[in-house]
Parts: structure tokens; sequence; C-alpha cells
């Protein structure tokens, strides 16, 4: 009988172990990789050396809080990263519930989007959430490699044609690239997909453009002249709003700026095409003089994401 016990107990354990793999393997792995930190060893042409106030790239891949989760997803969205994965650690008991909030939060998400280069911004994102811990990401990118080239190829040809050795003024050369999209683009009042109005291929090869159609091209114009720049979003959640808008911002001379070409090539109800610069270059307290007389929330904005844009102090 002892002869016959070994065996049995031997088969008992194995079938334990065959029934739980995955759990085993889920905590082996979660041990295992306590004291691994993961890297971004590549990152693209398109990555962002620059931090804000909100949001920052990280070299460390293990959070301990809510703020170094964000940095962590920014890093690897601003990399052009596909496919990441990071452990949360034993010290941190709520990193999986913080993790599952963060990526069914779309707004938040799509701040974070808004912070990137528009090739390097997505169209979604994926998280596996494991209970042990850990978390791989997947980033499905918006632009494609094809249209990446093309935009730059004449993006590149544009600046070459309009920015003139004697336009030397950061004012002057931002105003001529905001003219140009505006006399070249219309707003695109049916969203089209197939003329895709929503990003920079849109206004620059079929001449129509939503907000993120201006705004993206814009971004792409202002980073290949050197200028730090994001997009701000007014979303449903800050403005009661039914859809958000978008539009840019960008630092000229140690200052942030709010920069709409939207609001500066207004859909006119007489056919007629205008060129405005009522929301060109103007800090936030213009904008809202600006918008005073408007009954839209299109500019309401967070500050506390946005906070270069704050409102200065009196």
């Amino acid at each position: 009988m002892k002869k016959l016990l070994v065996p049995i107990i031997c088969l008992f354990c194995i079938l334990v172990v065959l029934l739980n793999i995955d759990v085993i393997t889920d905590k082996l792995m979660f041990f295992l990789n306590q004291t691994t930190t993961n890297t971004i060893e590549i990152k693209n042409d398109y990555y962002k050396s620059s931090n804000y106030i909100f949001i920052s790239n990280t070299e460390n891949f293990t959070p301990y809080g809510i703020e170094d989760i964000l940095n962590i997803m920014y890093t690897i969205i601003n990399s052009g990263t596909t496919n990441f994965t990071f452990y949360c650690p034993k010290e941190y008991s709520n990193c999986v519930n913080d993790m599952k909030e963060i990526t069914k939060d779309k707004t938040l998400l799509t701040h974070l989007n808004n912070f990137v280069h528009p090739f390097n911004s997505f169209s979604s994102v994926e998280a596996s959430i494991s209970d042990s811990g850990e978390i791989i990401i997947k980033v499905n990118y918006l632009y494609t490699e094809e249209e990446k080239s093309k935009i730059n190829t004449e993006v590149d040809k544009i600046i070459n044609n309009i920015i003139t050795d004697d336009i030397t003024e950061d004012y002057d050369k931002i105003k001529v690239i905001h003219d140009y999209i505006i006399n070249n683009t219309k707003y695109d009042l049916e969203n089209s997909e197939e003329k895709k109005s929503y990003k920079a291929y849109g206004p620059l090869f079929n001449h129509v453009a939503t907000c993120n159609g201006y705004t993206d091209l814009m971004a792409i114009f202002l980073t290949k002249m050197g200028y730090d720049n994001y997009k701000v979003a007014t979303t449903e959640e800050a403005s009661d709003r039914t859809e958000g808008h978008v539009w840019n911002a960008v630092n000229v001379n140690d200052e942030w700026l709010h920069l709409d070409l939207t609001w500066d090539d207004p859909v006119s109800s007489d056919g007629e095409n205008y060129l405005y610069h009522k929301y060109f270059l103007i800090d936030t307290e213009e904008l809202k003089t600006a918008d005073a007389n408007i009954t839209s929330e299109d500019h309401i904005f967070d500050e506390s994401i946005y906070s270069e844009l704050k409102t200065k102090p009196e």
C-alpha cells in the first residue's frame, strides 16, 4: 500500500499543477520580475524629449503610484513602441486596480495622446492586466508609414517654399504656416473618413479638415520648425459638450500660447472663405476675451493637465 501511496500523491500534485498552471506561471513571472527594470531601448524619429508639468518621460518602469503609471504610459506612446510589458511591485498594492481604471478612462488617455507628436498618437490602446501584476500594453498608432512619408515630404517642400530667408521672426514664421493651411483648407462638415480630414493627411492633400486635422498638421509644421508644442483638448467632461474640440499650444520665446486654426477658418453662411487671426498666438486671458461674446464652450480646458497654459495670477 505504501508503495502505491507515493505515486498517487505525485500524480495528485501533477494534476494540481496542471489545473493551476496559468496562476502558477503568473505568480512565478511576477516574483521573477520584481527586481527587473524594463527599458525602451529604441525610440522612433518622432519621440519628444520634452517633459511637461502634467506628464514626463521616464526611465523607471516600475510604478509606485498613479503618477508613475501615467508617466510609463506616456513614455510608451511617445517612443512609438508597439508592445511593452511592465510589472506592478508588491509594495504598490493598488497597482492593478489603478491600471484598470486608467485604461478604462478614454478621456485621460486622450489627454496623454495630445502631448506626443501626431505621428506617435494612437487610434487605440489595448491593455492586458494580470491579477498577478503583469501588464502588457499594445499601442495601435493612427498614421500609417506611407502616410507619414508622404506628409513629411510635402511639409518639407512647403516649408522650403514659403519660409523665405527674409522671414526671421517667430511670429511671422508661424503666421505664414497658419495662413497657408487655412487658405488651402475648408472645414469638413461631413467629417469624411475617406478624405482623412481627421488627421494631417486631409488638409494637406484633400484640402478638408476637422479640428483634429488642422491641429495635427499645424503640430507637424511647428515641430519641424523647432517649436515645442502639444495639442489641447476640450472634452465632454470639461464643458458639457456632446463632442470635444482640439487646438494647438506652442512655446514661443519661453511663453506658451494658443493657436486655433479651426476657429480662424470659420464656416461662413455666405459661402465666402475667411482668414482670421483672432485665435493666433494668444495667451489664456486673451483666449477668454476672444470667446467672451460667443455662446461656445470650445475653449474650456483643464488647466491642471495643460498647466503651461494656466491663467496667470493677478
